[in-house]
């Protein structure tokens, strides 16, 4: 085999320009496309950085293999750059104005026809990601993860530029089921305890905190047991980071500088300032603490139009302390009912006992399913107030804050998006602040941690916390902040207790006995003893950010073996079964339903 061993790669086929033409040049890589004219054959050779067409003469000895060139062979070409004849320029290529003569080929691998064409963008995604070393392939995909790399490289180099220090934190750690349910794993040396894979670095950039690391990062894996949706996965990385003797400002202005420097290098666009948006006022005017401030769609509140209104549905929401709020969406005049029905139908999805709306025709005339409950002066004016104009539908939901709010920005989004409405040139950022510090789970009767259980309340709400005054519970903010994107959640955090006392006020909150404070945060309570400095954090989702920076609304597509919505891994066929012999090794046996089938 003369290549590899005396001729080795010169260049990327995708690399060719003009500038090469008269060099002699060896490549190596895929064969695209081949195509035969004339006792000539002409193949298209890619690898990551593109293709470049060659020219090959079968006849000559040095090149007969090309006889035998087929799609997707792996092949090795030696030959002399040379610019194309007149009239034959690919405009549509990078390396369009060029080819190369070939003077040497060899075949180094050979391919079966795969199950699909590379370029083929009409293939299922199952089968996709059941080959999914083929999609790889694919300029897309390729160009997916070459941007990932780069963000990466960006991320390293501008933290460590402002004296943060990356450091690795443990994969097996402890379980803190505090969130979404963990990935337990079985101890063969300690039989009947496990493992868990971390859910986040919470505790672990904490103590490197208390460890007087100062500044700490890390592109980390973290893991969670949760359905899946098209922006997640059970594994995900994140850029993590912590930050010591900082408050909320210094940690949203670092973040903000970060998000500037990304943008203008992978964008070529020059931020503005991030606007700042508290959570109630994003949950009442968009409907979500994630808005997407490219749909210009806003909810109206319509209390006091309707305070005296004889519709039983709006009066019990009134006398129970309820919001009823709305939208109007330019052009949904003439919505279908069939339309509404579904709209109706995603409302009660999250909670809404149903939909009211109110259509205009291009007149003015209105129409609505509640036009017997209310004199025509009286709907014209609720129209109104919802922002509603001639050719408008308005839409609106009356019951508890939460489900009225979250339903209606369900919709504005699907409307916005149906309508035509969202500005997809740009892209808009917001950082949502005070969120609220906890909720209560009506199915486990407590209060839980709207973040985590680490987040410190506002400076002037401490007494609360410490006195526990649960009826004053609801009051409490948070010093968190997420940093929004395209109604995408892009990074999230938080400054953290760091005064023993108060942290255990706050598991104390959450109704955590000090048996389980100890058996779950035993290590890091007493940790807290020992002098530890103010500090903030926060993690984006590298992911997403990718995702974002691709253009795609999958991060399928910027993970390089990504799972389905099942968890599942359909190319290595994963999870699988385990021999009966292993388990026995854990100390674990399976019984009933979940006895596999066909066990080894």
């Amino acid at each position: 085999m003369k290549f590899l061993k005396e001729l080795k790669r010169s260049h990327l086929c995708g690399d060719l320009r003009s500038g090469q033409v008269g060099q002699s040049v060896v490549l190596m890589g895929w064969v695209d496309t081949r195509r035969d004219h004339g006792g000539l054959v002409f193949v298209d050779l890619r690898d990551r950085a593109g293709v470049v067409q060659v020219v090959l003469n079968p006849a000559e000895a040095a090149t007969q293999a090309a006889k035998n060139f087929r799609g997707e062979y792996v092949v090795a070409i030696r030959g002399l750059v040379q610019r194309r004849p007149e009239g034959m320029i690919n405009s549509k290529i990078p390396t369009g104005e060029v080819e190369v003569q070939a003077t040497e080929c060899e075949i180094l691998s050979e391919a079966q026809t795969p199950p699909f064409q590379i370029d083929d963008s009409k293939v299922s995604e199952s089968l996709r990601l059941k080959y999914r070393y083929l999609d790889l392939r694919s300029p897309i995909l390729q160009k997916n993860l070459i941007t990932r790399h780069h963000v990466a490289q960006l991320v390293r180099n501008y933290l460590s530029d402002q004296g943060f220090i990356e450091v690795e934190t443990p994969i097996l750690y402890k379980s803190t089921p505090e969130g979404a349910r963990d990935y337990l794993v079985p101890s063969r040396v300690t039989q009947g305890s496990f493992y868990a894979l971390p859910q986040s670095p919470q505790t672990l950039k904490q103590l490197l905190m208390i460890g007087g690391m100062d500044r700490y990062f890390q592109l980390a894996r973290c893991f969670r047991d949760e359905d899946l949706r098209a922006d997640r996965q059970p594994e995900f990385s994140q850029i993590d980071m912590e930050m010591s003797f900082v408050d909320t400002e210094d940690i949203l202005k670092l973040n903000e500088d970060l998000l500037r420097h990304l943008w203008r290098q992978m964008r070529g666009v020059e931020l503005p300032e991030v606007p700042r948006m508290s959570y109630r006022e994003a949950m009442q005017r968009y409907g979500s603490d994630k808005p997407d401030l490219r749909n210009p769609l806003q909810l109206q509140d319509l209390r006091s139009v309707v305070e005296n209104s004889e519709f039983k549905v709006f009066a019990d929401v009134l006398a129970r302390g309820g919001e009823i709020r709305g939208f109007s969406v330019p052009g949904a005049g003439e919505i279908s009912r069939g339309q509404l029905d579904k709209l109706t139908q995603t409302a009660k999805q999250y909670g809404a006992k149903g939909l009211v709306w109110i259509k205009s025709d291009v007149q003015g005339q209105l129409s609505s399913v509640a036009s017997k409950f209310f004199s025509p002066d009286k709907l014209a004016e609720i129209f109104k107030t919802c922002g509603g104009q001639p050719g408008h539908g308005a839409f609106i939901v009356a019951d508890d804050f939460d489900v009225a709010c979250t339903s209606l920005g369900a919709l504005r989004n699907i409307l916005a998006r149906e309508y035509g409405l969202v500005d997809e040139s740009q892209d808009r950022f917001v950082w949502v602040v005070d969120f609220p510090l906890m909720e209560f789970d009506a199915e486990a009767q407590r209060w839980v941690a709207r973040h985590h259980p680490f987040t410190a309340p506002q400076d002037e709400q401490l007494d609360i916390l410490m006195e526990g005054r649960e009826k004053q519970y609801p009051e409490l903010l948070a010093k968190a902040y997420d940093l929004v994107c395209n109604g995408y959640e892009l990074a999230g955090g938080s400054v953290r207790i760091y005064r023993q006392v108060l942290q255990q006020a706050m598991f104390k909150a959450l109704g955590l006995t000090e048996e389980e404070v100890k058996h779950k945060f035993g290590f890091f309570i007493e940790a807290l003893s020992y002098g530890t400095p103010p500090h903030a954090g926060i993690a984006w989702g590298m992911d997403r950010l990718v995702m974002i920076l691709c253009g795609t609304e999958a991060i399928r597509d910027v993970i390089a073996f990504p799972k389905t919505a099942k968890a599942s891994d359909l190319m290595a066929e994963a999870p699988s079964t385990v021999s009966r012999e292993q388990l026995i090794e854990l100390g674990l046996r399976l019984t009933g339903t979940t006895e596999p089938k066909n066990r080894p």
